[in-house]
């Protein structure tokens, strides 16, 4: 491993094989750092934050720090858990847990930009993008492969669906549908993620049967009747946004007519 002088780190952290940390950084207390992670200079990797390897972490960015809650008392035992291959570029903040033995998760080969913020209680999936500045509010879901783009404001225990594409600058204060764009003040449909579609190998028949899915969304057709119809059509990716609306807590940004 190779860590500079000026660095921090404490002397229970645990630190994997090949591990590089830059000058002027600091590593807190039960930190987990796995093979091959390189902590930036003054990057700040705070106490209970456990990581996979890989993980790159560049400068002035903050992993694991307190929660915005007024209710989180600072003796609280909570976590940051991060996967495998993640990049967290300068001045990107994740909080921990909010509750005794909670945490916030971060999968596999996500990749924030500049100033991204994932509060407190988050789980965040594999493969993930958020661009500069986009934020994510407490316990919000967000899942594998999608792409959050830059100044995103995203309100609290909203869920992202697969593959969703959020637009510049949209304001998420309802649940955005898997697959789909979803872009406006207030976040609305407004069609499917066509090229992140293509790019994750999306058969033509797949694509075929969300268009259709997204056709009965976007027409005046009751909700119920629409779900019955796709749940009949027997396409995987189809059966996946109708079990997302189904499952929605915060209610689901529709499409706009």
């Amino acid at each position: 491993m190779s860590i500079h002088a000026s660095a921090v780190v404490a002397a229970d952290a645990r630190i994997g094989a090949d591990v590089k940390i830059g000058p002027f950084a600091v590593i807190e207390e039960d930190v987990i750092l796995g093979d091959g992670c390189e902590i930036a200079a003054h990057a700040v990797i705070k106490c209970h934050t456990h990581m996979g390897a890989r993980n790159r972490v560049a400068e002035h960015a903050v992993i694991g720090g307190d929660p915005q809650d007024f209710k989180f008392k600072p003796d609280t035992l909570s976590r940051t858990e991060i996967g495998d291959d993640n990049y967290f570029r300068e001045g990107v903040t994740i909080h921990r847990g909010s509750r005794p033995d909670s945490a916030t998760t971060i999968g596999n080969g996500c990749f924030l930009m500049a100033y991204a913020h994932i509060a407190h209680d988050c789980v965040v999936g594999n493969q993930v993008v958020m661009a500069n500045t986009a934020g994510i509010a407490g316990e919000v879901v967000v899942q594998d492969k999608a792409f959050i783009s830059a100044a995103v404001t995203v309100h609290q225990f909203c869920h992202i669906g697969r593959n969703a594409m959020i637009g510049l600058s949209t304001k998420v204060v309802q649940d955005a549908l898997p697959f789909c764009i979803t872009d406006g003040n207030p976040g609305r449909a407004r069609g499917l993620n066509l090229v992140g579609l293509k790019r994750n190998g999306f058969s033509k028949d797949e694509i075929k049967a969300l268009k259709d899915a997204y056709r009965m969304l976007y027409s005046r057709m009751p909700l119920d009747e629409a779900l019955t119809r796709m749940k009949g059509m027997g396409c995987a990716p189809v059966l996946e946004i109708a079990a997302f609306i189904e499952g929605s807590k915060r209610g689901f940004a529709h499409p706009t007519r």
